[in-house]
């Protein structure tokens, strides 16, 4: 498979991109600075390295470098710097997800293509109305004002609730919600929810993000995988830090 991979700098996109080349697939990395990437990478034919800024893409650009791709994952977040939470693009991840979902509906292939997002388990699947706290909808209520990124976050996947839905002639999409993000060099055991089993404000989980790298992988390569949660939102925990 062909995989394009948004973010692919990042802690999580570097991740996957590690996963796919080591399952022997062809990967599409859009960064901003090529040369901070390790140097294993610019040496492996079956990575293309794009420096680009993805939002300062040309649409003709977008639609030519997702044309050829059977996946596209994002996994691009704000950098929690107050420059990367309160500065420009206030939208990254949803106008990220707008135009790379642009991009797949203009090429007008005869194949659907998997678009996987990585979120967050601090955003609701509205399609399942998931019921949380009074307290926990306060504090998320603050976030929305305070944390441009969380509002960010819920705008990405509500547009593909609502304006890829369910049954879109040329995108299917997956949107992973990890809980507590944390560094680890091996995948280990993890589990999958349909929603959260904790609060993700008062008993967050953790997950480390080889393991959410990981899922990613198996979503976009395992049909049967692909097939049990397309058009869903799963959550995300590493077995290990469950109590």
């Amino acid at each position: 498979m062909k995989v394009l991979v948004a973010g692919a700098s990042g802690a999580t996109g570097s991740k996957l991109v590690e996963q796919l080349l080591k399952d022997k697939h062809t990967v599409k990395a859009i960064v901003r600075s090529p040369e901070k990437l390790p140097e294993s990478w610019k040496t492996d034919h079956s990575l293309q390295i794009i420096k680009a800024s993805l939002l300062d893409l040309s649409d003709a650009e977008m639609s030519t470098i997702v044309k050829d791709c059977d996946a596209v994952a994002s996994c691009l977040g704000h950098n929690m710097t107050f420059k990367g939470v309160y500065g420009k693009p206030r939208r990254l991840v949803t106008d990220a997800t707008r135009r790379l979902c642009d991009a797949i509906i203009a090429n007008n292939s005869n194949t659907k293509t998997k678009f996987v997002l990585m979120n967050t388990t601090g955003n609701r699947n509205r399609d399942l109305n998931e019921p949380i706290s009074f307290a926990q909808k306060c504090v998320i209520g603050l976030l929305r004002l305070l944390l441009p990124p969380h509002v960010d976050n819920e705008k990405a996947a509500d547009y593909l609730r609502t304006q890829i839905g369910q049954d879109h002639s040329f995108v299917e999409w997956v949107a992973v919600r990890p809980d507590g993000l944390i560094d680890e060099e091996q995948v280990t055991a993890y589990e999958i929810h349909q929603s959260p089993t904790r609060s993700a404000i008062f008993n967050a989980g953790k997950v480390s993000r080889i393991n959410v790298a990981h899922f990613i992988a198996s979503l976009i390569t395992d049909e049967s995988q692909w097939n049990s949660w397309k058009g869903q939102m799963p959550v995300i925990y590493s077995k290990s830090y469950q109590d």
